[in-house]
Order: C-alpha cells, then structure tokens, then sequence
C-alpha cells in the first residue's frame, strides 16, 4: 500500500479510522522553518467534524501532538512526525459491515484486495478520517510557501444543484468569501442560505449531495513544472484524487474548451508594466505542464456521501446472498464542506516538490 508520496519532500500517513490514532511523517522540510502552531490549528479546525450542524456529529478535537522534528518552534532538519488521537470512536456501529460492504465505499474491494483482512470500522485507511493528519503536512507546507509569496485559496463552488458565482478565470481581482450565518465560504450570501437548505433537505430525506470546490493560486513565477510526468498539472491531479470522494477536476476552462475553437481557447501575450502577461486565461495558469505567470485556477468534483440512512442492496461477502443495508452512525450530509482545506494542502505538496 503506497501511503507515502513524493521525493524532495515527502508526506507519509498512517493509522486508521477508528483505531488508537492516525498521523503523518513529514519528511525533507528545511532546517529553521518556523511552525506556527496556532496557524496550523485554525486550518485544521476547518476540516474537523462536529463543528456544523451539517457535518458529521462525531466530535475531534484534532489537534497534532508532535514526537519529532520540531525544536523551539522551528523545523530542526529531522523528519516531522505528529499523531492524532481519535478520541470519539464508535467501532460498534460498523459491526454488521464485517460482510456487509457499504455502496459507494471502499469495502468491497479492499475486502478482496487483503483477502479478508481489511479494517472494515468507517473504512479504516481508507477513511476520510486520513484527511486530518493530510492537512497537517499540507498545512505546514502552505504556511512554508506563503513566506515565499505563494497564496492557495480554496471557496464552495456548487452543492447539489445550486452554484455560485464562479471566479472568473481571466483576472485576478477575485471577491474574497464572504461572512454569512451559514459559515459556507462561498462569495454571495443569498447562494449559502440555498445551500444550507438544500443540504438539510438532503438529511432529513436519509440523503447527500455532492459539490464543487474552486481553488486559486496566485504568486507563481512562470516555468514552475517537469515535462512528461512531472507536469505541474499531474503532480496536482495526483494528489487532488488522492482525498477520498474526489471525482473529477479540470483546469481553466477545463471541460469547455472541448467545445471551442482554438481562436477562442488561445490566451495572446501582452505586456503590462514591463511584464509579460496573458491577455485571458482559459488555460487556467498551466501550458505543457509548466505554470505561466497567470494565476492557477482548478475545480474539484466531489460525490455525494456514499454513507446514507436510506435501505440499499448489498451483498453478504461469505454467503454470497443479497440483502438490504440500512446504515446508522454519524456522516457528512455533504462532503464537499469539508474538503476546503484538502484541496488546498493538496495544492501546497504538490508546490513543494518544485519550491522547497
């Protein structure tokens, strides 16, 4: 099982959903890299269940105990290694799913991958639960790369079927989320109220939605980026598909510019205060896998919770019969909430391969 990604600077995770802990090793960070801690806990705060009426009810206070390679605030040169403790386990209510797996989940073919053998409790290494220590490597990354000039900023694009107002690709004069009693980042106050109400009506239906996360990238000199398979765009993708739901993800104009002409798609070069510029930015600041100067721009599709309360056919893995599953237990009516801070911690490892 491949848990580890990169080479400059590598990111390994470990542990399962409802076991003792989960956590990360960080490895190749710089010397003398301050961490700040309180930085660090806000982003992960903005991952945490528990903390809406609309995210799961299972209550984390995720906060990172670290074991090495932070001294006096500061990353000392020796791999970054911190825990989480799960300390709001329910290994009870995944009981019956021992031969029982979930639609929409991992179970049936992890369950034949390790022959049995696999944790079936929330998914185990599989769970988005991994997220949380995932976030605490990205969150320290990005906190290394904001130094540098370098902002990542992620905002709910879509739930169901109510959408924002998209970023507009072409400038870099972008609305900021705004402030709403719905405390969904998104840039028009009316669309969160809608959101909130379609995501209750989902729940109380026993159902989920899915939904769409933008994230930008601003402050990246041009040439950032390794031809084939290195291309800024892969090292991204990679990683965007690594957080569990994620299920599509385009770039600038991404799926649209299958639908026009190249004289439409082309950005032409300008020159504005004695740099070189583009005029659009339908490639959404990636050419040949190489960043352009141009902001970065990408959209993630995330799927609804697999989890629901509604009955769903299954099958039991030892008998070999059909049955009914009713599910209980505490899950996201919509995943997408959450996933902000995933996508941006995936932005910033990928970043970090070419800039640390």
């Amino acid at each position: 099982m491949s848990s580890s990604y990169g080479e400059k600077i590598r990111l390994t995770l470990f542990g399962q959903s409802h076991g003792e802990s989960i956590g990360m090793v960080l490895d190749g960070l710089p010397a003398g890299e301050e961490i700040d801690l309180q930085q660090l806990q806000a982003f992960l705060d903005r991952r945490s269940p528990g903390r809406s009426s609309l995210s799961s009810q299972r209550k984390e206070a995720d906060r990172p105990r670290f074991l090495s390679g932070l001294f006096q605030g500061k990353s000392c040169g020796a791999p970054l290694c911190a825990i989480i403790e799960n300390t709001d386990c329910r290994p009870k209510d995944y009981q019956q799913l021992a031969d029982l797996p979930r639609p929409g989940h991992a179970d049936w073919p992890s369950w034949y991958k390790h022959q049995g053998y696999n944790d079936y409790r929330g998914g185990g290494h599989f769970s988005g639960r991994l997220t949380a220590a995932f976030c605490v490597g990205g969150g320290i990354l990005l906190q290394l790369l904001e130094r540098r000039g370098i902002r990542i900023q992620s905002r709910l694009l879509s739930v169901g079927p109510i959408k924002d107002i998209a970023w507009d690709p072409h400038s870099s004069d972008w609305p900021e989320p705004t402030e709403n009693p719905c405390f969904l980042p998104v840039s028009r106050p009316e669309c969160a109220a809608e959101m909130f109400r379609c995501i209750q009506e989902a729940r109380d239906a026993g159902d989920s939605l899915g939904g769409q996360v933008e994230c930008r990238i601003l402050g990246l000199s041009p040439g950032i980026g390794e031809p084939f398979f290195d291309s800024l765009e892969s090292c991204i993708s990679h990683l965007i598909f690594s957080i569990p739901a994620a299920k599509g993800l385009e770039f600038g104009s991404g799926f649209a510019a299958a639908g026009m002409r190249g004289s439409e798609n082309n950005d032409p070069y300008q020159i504005s205060n004695g740099e070189i510029s583009c005029c659009s930015n339908h490639h959404g600041g990636i050419l040949g896998g190489l960043s352009s100067g141009m902001p970065i721009l990408f959209r993630v599709a995330f799927k609804p919770t697999p989890s629901i309360s509604q009955k769903q056919k299954t099958i039991h893995l030892r008998n070999k019969s059909e049955v009914e599953l009713e599910l209980s237990g505490r899950h996201d009516p919509c995943l997408a909430l959450r996933t902000l801070p995933c996508v941006e911690a995936a932005a910033g490892l990928a970043l970090a391969q070419f800039l640390l």
